[in-house]
């Protein structure tokens, strides 16, 4: 009986490629520690799933994303990109592995060069896959989603501290207070002197360019200390419903909502006061809003001859 033969060749080894992570967490405190393991465990996870990989390094940063804070992993891993240590570099997201658009296409561009590609496993991005004008679209499009995302999650973290009274920004102090030991707001006499002042003079008629003349020919010092006053911070004191003993929080415009912690802190101004100098202000304004929601200037001169009926300390 014939005996079959059959021939089998020799398999030929896949070259794996040699890869390498990146992480990266701005603290080496708490919760921060806690991401970095999670980031490393599941990047090491994803390296694993392909056969073809081989883990050869991690470079493990705990550094600030401030842009002039060094990075000394980051720095060792280019280094050794250069003497072809590695292939592919893994990392969890673009964010970790830039601290901004212009330093993530350096960084890419450079390792580019060196045919070394990035693989971002949030975005599910590679680059050795995509061409440079692309991944500039790409990454700042991410970028500004996530500086946007950022941007609306402090937003609902200062929400909720304020809602639930535990915010620091009612304290937060303004020319006419200090804070005391307990950070609470308490009267500055002498600066709460001027602020009444102002009151006073623009409720007898003076404009905010006489007040700034008057409080410099009495030789009052600005609240950033300077001999000049500026409009700005006239307008600062006129607006503020601090000076009432209530504090405004996250209001944007007059059209928007807001806020109002009362009795958060010491009188210097009357209610009263304050709101006849807001009407006094909007009066003053000389701006007409007609039915379709368009400011024009009346060209209407004003005088007011009243007087504030508070006592000037």
């Amino acid at each position: 009986m014939e005996k079959k033969v059959e021939i089998i060749p020799a398999s030929i080894p896949k070259v794996q490629k040699k890869v390498v992570i990146y992480a990266r967490v701005s603290t080496a405190h708490g919760e921060q520690l806690e991401s970095l393991f999670a980031q490393i465990s599941g990047l090491t996870r994803y390296v694993s799933m392909v056969s073809s990989w081989r883990l050869v390094d991690i470079y493990i940063e705990t550094q600030s994303a401030k842009a002039k804070s060094p990075r000394k992993e980051f720095a060792r891993m280019l280094k050794d990109a250069e003497s072809k240590s590695f292939d592919i570099v893994v990392t969890k997201n673009i964010s970790r592995f830039g601290r901004d658009t212009v330093e993530v296409l350096e960084s890419l561009r450079e390792l580019r060069k060196l045919n070394i590609r990035v693989l971002f496993e949030q975005e599910n991005l590679d680059s050795g896959e995509i061409d440079n004008e692309l991944m500039i679209s790409i990454i700042e499009s991410i970028a500004q989603a996530e500086n946007e995302s950022r941007s609306e999650n402090i937003k609902w973290g200062i929400q909720k501290s304020v809602a639930s009274g535990k915010s620091n920004l009612m304290n937060r102090k303004c020319y006419g207070y200090d804070n005391d030991e307990n950070g609470d707001l308490v009267i500055n006499e002498e600066q709460a002197a001027v602020v009444k002042r102002v009151f006073n003079f623009y409720m007898g008629g003076m404009s905010v360019v006489g007040i700034i003349r008057k409080l410099q020919e009495l030789g009052f010092k600005s609240p950033t200390g300077k001999g000049r006053w500026s409009k700005g911070s006239i307008d600062n004191i006129l607006t503020n419903r601090k000076y009432t003993g209530d504090v405004e929080l996250l209001k944007e415009d007059e059209n928007s909502g807001y806020y109002l912690v009362e009795d958060n802190n010491p009188v210097i101004i009357s209610e009263e006061i304050f709101n006849a100098v807001q009407k006094l202000r909007k009066d003053r304004s000389n701006v007409v809003i007609d039915e379709y929601g368009n400011k024009t200037r009346s060209h209407k001169k004003y005088s007011s001859k009243k007087s504030a009926e508070f006592n000037e300390k």
